[in-house]
């Protein structure tokens, strides 16, 4: 039954609930009527994103008929599995009751009342889009209490738009942009004794068994870390990716960068130069490929389409990716790091030889870069182990594209103060301008760098 405080939302969710949970099956969990396959493979793939649970105290929230439990108790030392219908807990009762390393716990997590600190990890799959923006940011502050120090938050949840075929009467279900998550998460501090704690983001990304079963990237998941906030290390912001998400990497600056290099891309040259790159690599169709720094992913949606392999782009910007998932969901088609004889192509910012000139020096340390010249890149390389490398100082192409997206630039002026401002062209037109500058002083440099690792 009900209890006399729940809120008018809450009293919809359980009706949901209720009309879907008559027989407690993985087909009501998943509201699929093809549940079954999708789950022999969508769990392994999210059990191996899980950081080692060995000795860890994991709590699974929105624990079910038991999907995840079983595998979770055989990993870690203790499990508490929580939900907030009776008849899914019964069920997962039944399966997973013999297991002495598991409890169970009926409860609604919005009023949940747990020990402080006695978690390493939290797990939930599909919990936050039953709640609301306001319900989501009051557990995440409860889940800063219920975590160790530097514990872990996995979760999952159906973004965008919904994706089960199950037929349903109404749908309270909250179907919100990895952004909105993002925020929410993100913007949640807690004191813990003396020390101010945050989440932040460790990984995010779309699971892979309904891209290819369903042509649906709308599933996402996340992993965070519970990290003391110390806004002074971070030029003001709670992390660094806020850091560059508010300044360099705001949304309108990445939609003005686009409008330089291209849809997709906020790199010198864009589809050009990594047309260029890539003819360094012999792509072929099945092969899988690892994209550091992805940006919006126009050179991953690329490199899928016209050598058919599999990427997986990451970026340290949560503007970058949010939006680059959000492109993808526009994407047709469907991983780890290198195979021995992988190959590794790396274009980045370089730096000449010291010493630097003052403005340059400031340019560095007003974008926190640490740089290195070419050569110094390369050594690198070779000291991690790889064999063949080849360190290429791109600076005159770098030069060419600035000059000609430059002048791409001023000859749309107009068009560009209609969709942005004038003074945002002055902005970006000028510090063209100065990257052409820094370059020609040579205290900037760009490095093409190639590789194989060992067999």
């Amino acid at each position: 039954m009900a209890g006399p405080a729940e809120t008018l939302p809450r009293l919809r969710m359980r009706k949901f609930w209720e009309e879907h949970s008559q027989n407690s099956s993985v087909q009501e969990m998943m509201l699929d009527s093809g549940a079954q396959q999708l789950t022999q493979e969508d769990t392994p793939e999210i059990l191996a994103l899980l950081p080692c649970l060995k000795g860890q105290d994991v709590l699974e929230l929105g624990a079910g008929i038991g999907r995840f439990t079983a595998a979770l108790a055989e990993l870690a030392h203790h499990v508490t599995a929580v939900d907030f219908m009776e008849s899914f807990l019964a069920h997962n009762r039944q399966e997973n009751g013999h297991q002495p390393n598991v409890a169970f716990l009926q409860a609604d997590v919005t009023s949940l009342q747990l020990p402080s600190q006695s978690f390493d990890l939290i797990f939930s799959n599909w919990l936050f889009m039953y709640l609301l923006d306001t319900e989501v940011s009051d557990v995440a502050k409860q889940m800063l209490l219920w975590l160790r120090p530097g514990g872990q938050l996995f979760f999952r949840e159906s973004c965008f738009y919904q994706s089960g075929d199950q037929p349903r009467a109404f749908n309270p279900t909250l179907y919100r942009t990895p952004a909105e998550y993002n925020h929410l998460f993100t913007s949640a501090h807690q004191m813990c004794g003396d020390e101010l704690y945050g989440f932040e983001i460790v990984m995010s990304r779309s699971v892979q068994t309904y891209i290819k079963r369903k042509q649906n990237r709308n599933q996402v998941c996340w992993l965070l870390q519970k990290v003391p906030r110390n806004p002074e290390a971070t030029w003001g912001y709670d992390t660094f990716q806020k850091f560059l998400d508010s300044e360099q990497y705001a949304t309108r600056n990445i939609r003005r960068y686009e409008w330089v290099f291209g849809p997709g891309f906020v790199s010198t040259g864009g589809l050009t130069t990594t047309k260029e790159l890539l003819r360094m690599l012999d792509l072929k169709q099945g092969q899988r490929v690892l994209d550091v720094g992805c940006g919006l992913g126009g050179g991953d949606f690329y490199m899928a389409k016209e050598f058919g392999v599999e990427v997986l782009g990451m970026d340290l910007s949560h503007n970058m990716v949010e939006l680059a998932l959000e492109r993808a969901q526009k994407e047709t088609g469907s991983l780890s790091w290198l195979k021995p004889d992988g190959q590794l192509l790396i274009s980045d910012y370089c730096c000449g030889p010291r010493p630097w000139s003052k403005a340059f020096m400031e340019y560095v340390r007003r974008r926190g870069y640490s740089l290195l010249t070419p050569q110094e890149y390369g050594q690198v390389l070779q000291e991690a182990g790889f064999r063949q490398v080849q360190a290429l100082d791109y600076t005159g192409r770098m030069l060419s594209a600035l000059t000609q997206e430059l002048q791409e630039l001023e000859r749309s002026q107009q068009q560009f103060v209609q969709e942005f401002s004038e003074s945002e062209f002055e902005s970006l037109a000028s510090g063209w301008r100065e990257k052409l500058q820094r370059c020609a002083d040579g205290d900037q440099r760009w490095g093409v760098f190639y590789a194989l690792k060992p067999q």
